[in-house]
């Protein structure tokens, strides 16, 4: 049985990455996903064979190109953290515009 093996580009992964992080910020997951994220980048390899068990569940999220993009990708400890660093700019960006919002309302 041969191995398909995805390759993903830096602008694909700068876009699976967004992808991810809004998702993560509009499901009030930030927390969680980072703490998550930080413990597993020693075991990335081993989250990525993870990801590939649990394909089921995540393919109601995700379109199978996307989902073994994204397993690809999260291989490298390096995209674990650019996940990491866009899940907290996009929640600093949500705080920032909720104390506008408020400040604006008073």
């Amino acid at each position: 049985m041969e191995d398909i093996g995805f390759e993903v580009s830096e602008e694909r992964k700068k876009i699976l990455i967004g992808k991810i992080a809004q998702k993560v910020v509009d499901y009030r997951l930030s927390p969680v996903a980072i703490i998550f994220l930080e413990s597993s980048k020693p075991l990335s390899f081993l989250g990525n064979q993870f990801m590939i068990f649990m394909q089921p569940f995540y393919r109601a999220i995700f379109s199978f190109r996307e989902y073994e993009e994204i397993a690809a990708m999260l291989e490298d400890r390096n995209n674990v953290e650019a996940l990491i660093c866009e899940i907290e700019r996009l929640e600093e960006d949500r705080d920032e515009r909720k104390r506008t919002t408020k400040n604006s309302g008073n």
